[in-house]
Protein backbone atom coordinates (compact mmCIF):
# COMPACT_ATOMS: atom_id res chain seq x y z
CA UNK A 1 0.00 0.00 0.00
CA UNK A 2 1.15 3.31 -0.97
CA UNK A 3 2.26 6.30 1.80
CA UNK A 4 -0.48 8.62 0.40
CA UNK A 5 -2.68 5.63 0.99
CA UNK A 6 -1.92 5.10 4.57
CA UNK A 7 -2.09 8.64 5.61
CA UNK A 8 -3.48 12.19 5.49
CA UNK A 9 -2.12 14.13 3.36
CA UNK A 10 -3.16 17.69 5.07
CA UNK A 11 -2.27 19.20 8.22
CA UNK A 12 -5.79 20.28 8.64
CA UNK A 13 -7.01 16.02 8.94
CA UNK A 14 -3.87 15.49 11.03
CA UNK A 15 -4.65 17.79 13.49
CA UNK A 16 -8.76 17.51 13.55
CA UNK A 17 -8.65 21.52 12.27
CA UNK A 18 -11.06 22.89 9.74
CA UNK A 19 -9.48 24.47 6.93
CA UNK A 20 -12.67 26.86 6.80
CA UNK A 21 -12.28 28.15 10.14
CA UNK A 22 -13.44 31.81 10.34
CA UNK A 23 -10.84 34.34 9.97
CA UNK A 24 -12.15 35.71 13.36
CA UNK A 25 -11.99 32.79 15.14
CA UNK A 26 -8.58 32.18 13.68
CA UNK A 27 -7.19 35.47 15.18
CA UNK A 28 -8.51 34.89 18.48
CA UNK A 29 -6.86 31.59 18.50
CA UNK A 30 -3.68 32.77 17.15
CA UNK A 31 -4.02 35.40 20.18
CA UNK A 32 -4.60 32.96 22.83
CA UNK A 33 -1.05 30.93 21.24
CA UNK A 34 0.67 33.62 21.69
CA UNK A 35 -0.32 34.87 25.31
CA UNK A 36 0.39 31.19 26.24
CA UNK A 37 3.31 31.29 24.34
CA UNK A 38 4.53 34.63 26.68
CA UNK A 39 3.69 33.15 29.92
CA UNK A 40 5.65 29.74 28.95
CA UNK A 41 8.80 31.93 28.25
CA UNK A 42 8.05 34.05 31.47
CA UNK A 43 6.70 31.63 34.60
CA UNK A 44 7.44 27.83 32.61
CA UNK A 45 5.25 25.14 31.19
CA UNK A 46 4.37 24.46 35.09
CA UNK A 47 2.85 27.68 35.90
CA UNK A 48 0.35 28.21 32.40
CA UNK A 49 -3.36 27.25 33.71
CA UNK A 50 -6.45 28.19 31.82
CA UNK A 51 -6.75 30.95 34.60
CA UNK A 52 -3.57 32.42 34.22
CA UNK A 53 -3.91 32.68 30.49
CA UNK A 54 -7.47 33.96 30.25
CA UNK A 55 -6.49 36.68 32.21
CA UNK A 56 -3.23 37.40 30.68
CA UNK A 57 -5.46 37.76 27.30
CA UNK A 58 -8.46 39.40 28.49
CA UNK A 59 -11.06 36.79 28.09
CA UNK A 60 -13.38 34.71 30.20
CA UNK A 61 -12.27 31.23 31.13
CA UNK A 62 -14.73 29.78 29.11
CA UNK A 63 -13.37 30.94 26.28
CA UNK A 64 -10.30 29.70 27.07
CA UNK A 65 -12.02 26.22 27.45
CA UNK A 66 -14.42 26.49 24.34
CA UNK A 67 -11.21 26.81 21.69
CA UNK A 68 -9.01 24.24 23.71
CA UNK A 69 -11.50 22.06 25.54
CA UNK A 70 -8.69 21.66 28.35
CA UNK A 71 -5.12 22.16 29.55
CA UNK A 72 -3.83 19.38 27.67
CA UNK A 73 -5.91 20.41 24.29
CA UNK A 74 -3.78 23.72 24.71
CA UNK A 75 -0.35 22.29 25.38
CA UNK A 76 -1.02 20.86 22.00
CA UNK A 77 -2.02 23.41 20.33
CA UNK A 78 0.95 24.98 20.98
CA UNK A 79 2.40 22.29 19.30
CA UNK A 80 0.38 22.74 16.46
CA UNK A 81 1.98 24.43 14.13
CA UNK A 82 5.54 22.59 14.45
CA UNK A 83 3.95 18.88 14.49
CA UNK A 84 2.63 19.98 10.79
CA UNK A 85 5.88 20.78 9.48
CA UNK A 86 7.47 17.57 11.45
CA UNK A 87 4.72 15.28 9.84
CA UNK A 88 5.03 16.97 6.61
CA UNK A 89 8.28 16.27 6.52
CA UNK A 90 8.03 12.37 6.76
CA UNK A 91 4.91 12.78 4.65
CA UNK A 92 6.12 14.53 1.41
CA UNK A 93 9.36 16.17 2.42
CA UNK A 94 12.87 14.96 0.50
CA UNK A 95 14.70 11.54 1.66
CA UNK A 96 15.70 10.06 3.83
CA UNK A 97 12.89 11.33 6.25
CA UNK A 98 10.49 11.48 3.16
CA UNK A 99 9.67 9.43 0.45
CA UNK A 100 12.16 7.76 -1.98
CA UNK A 101 14.80 6.18 0.27
CA UNK A 102 14.74 2.53 1.48
CA UNK A 103 12.69 1.80 4.43
CA UNK A 104 15.43 1.14 7.09
CA UNK A 105 17.38 4.77 6.26
CA UNK A 106 13.72 6.82 6.29
CA UNK A 107 12.78 4.41 9.73
CA UNK A 108 16.42 5.67 11.01
CA UNK A 109 16.00 9.22 9.79
CA UNK A 110 12.76 9.25 11.68
CA UNK A 111 13.88 8.30 14.77
CA UNK A 112 16.42 11.19 15.01
CA UNK A 113 14.19 13.89 13.47
CA UNK A 114 11.95 13.02 16.23
CA UNK A 115 14.62 12.68 19.15
CA UNK A 116 15.38 16.42 17.94
CA UNK A 117 11.53 17.34 17.67
CA UNK A 118 11.25 16.45 20.92
CA UNK A 119 14.39 17.70 22.51
CA UNK A 120 13.12 20.96 21.85
CA UNK A 121 9.35 20.88 22.66
CA UNK A 122 10.14 18.37 26.20
CA UNK A 123 8.25 20.46 28.51
CA UNK A 124 5.40 21.21 26.41
CA UNK A 125 5.01 17.40 24.94
CA UNK A 126 5.15 16.10 28.52
CA UNK A 127 2.64 18.46 29.80
CA UNK A 128 0.40 17.31 27.22
CA UNK A 129 1.35 13.84 27.71
CA UNK A 130 0.60 13.78 31.36
CA UNK A 131 -2.98 15.05 31.13
CA UNK A 132 -4.05 11.76 28.55
CA UNK A 133 -3.46 13.32 24.94
CA UNK A 134 -0.81 11.51 23.85
CA UNK A 135 -1.95 7.83 22.45
CA UNK A 136 -5.26 8.81 20.98
CA UNK A 137 -4.41 11.97 19.32
CA UNK A 138 -4.01 12.70 15.29
CA UNK A 139 -0.13 13.59 15.82
CA UNK A 140 1.24 10.40 17.54
CA UNK A 141 -1.68 7.99 15.28
CA UNK A 142 -0.30 9.52 12.15
CA UNK A 143 3.68 8.69 13.35
CA UNK A 144 2.22 5.29 14.40
CA UNK A 145 0.76 5.17 11.02
CA UNK A 146 3.91 5.92 9.29
CA UNK A 147 6.03 3.77 11.31
CA UNK A 148 4.06 0.63 10.82
CA UNK A 149 4.01 1.24 6.95
CA UNK A 150 8.12 1.38 7.51
CA UNK A 151 7.71 -2.01 9.69
CA UNK A 152 5.69 -3.72 6.47
CA UNK A 153 8.17 -2.58 4.07
CA UNK A 154 10.86 -3.94 6.02
CA UNK A 155 9.17 -7.41 5.95
CA UNK A 156 6.92 -7.63 9.07
CA UNK A 157 3.69 -8.73 7.76
CA UNK A 158 1.09 -6.69 9.34
CA UNK A 159 2.97 -5.62 12.30
CA UNK A 160 0.55 -5.47 15.81
CA UNK A 161 0.03 -2.43 17.66
CA UNK A 162 2.69 -4.41 20.74
CA UNK A 163 5.20 -3.91 18.15
CA UNK A 164 4.72 -0.24 17.05
CA UNK A 165 3.83 1.00 20.29
CA UNK A 166 7.44 -0.35 21.36
CA UNK A 167 9.41 1.43 18.46
CA UNK A 168 7.68 4.70 19.19
CA UNK A 169 8.47 4.50 23.18
CA UNK A 170 12.10 5.55 23.06
CA UNK A 171 11.03 8.86 21.24
CA UNK A 172 8.07 9.48 23.53
CA UNK A 173 8.78 12.73 25.67
CA UNK A 174 8.93 11.55 29.17
CA UNK A 175 11.04 8.86 27.47
CA UNK A 176 13.36 10.88 26.46
CA UNK A 177 13.49 13.57 28.67
CA UNK A 178 14.29 10.48 31.62
CA UNK A 179 17.40 9.89 29.22
CA UNK A 180 18.67 13.16 29.14
CA UNK A 181 18.13 14.36 32.50
CA UNK A 182 20.39 10.84 33.48
CA UNK A 183 23.16 12.16 31.86
CA UNK A 184 22.85 10.94 27.69
CA UNK A 185 23.30 13.45 24.98
CA UNK A 186 21.24 13.74 22.10
CA UNK A 187 23.75 12.18 20.11
CA UNK A 188 23.91 9.32 22.08
CA UNK A 189 20.02 8.79 21.90
CA UNK A 190 20.59 8.65 18.33
CA UNK A 191 23.11 6.25 18.19
CA UNK A 192 20.95 4.09 20.49
CA UNK A 193 18.37 4.33 17.79
CA UNK A 194 20.19 3.69 14.97
CA UNK A 195 20.93 0.14 17.13
CA UNK A 196 17.57 -0.38 18.16
CA UNK A 197 16.21 -0.08 14.09
CA UNK A 198 18.78 -2.65 13.48
CA UNK A 199 18.12 -4.72 15.57
CA UNK A 200 14.49 -5.05 14.17
CA UNK A 201 14.49 -8.64 12.12
CA UNK A 202 10.86 -9.56 11.24
CA UNK A 203 9.94 -13.31 11.72
CA UNK A 204 11.10 -16.16 8.89
CA UNK A 205 8.21 -16.43 6.50
CA UNK A 206 6.17 -19.76 6.81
Amino acid sequence: MSEAAEQPTTPELLFGRSACERADAARNREALLQAARKLITRDGVEDLSMDTLAREAGVGKGTVFRRFGSRAGLMLALLDHDEQEFQQGFITGPPPLGPGAPARDRLLAFGRARLNFVQTHVDVLSSADSEGAGFGHPAYQASAMHVRMLLQQLGFDRPNELLVLSVLAPLQAHAVQHLLSGGASLTHLADQWDQLVDSLRPPPAD
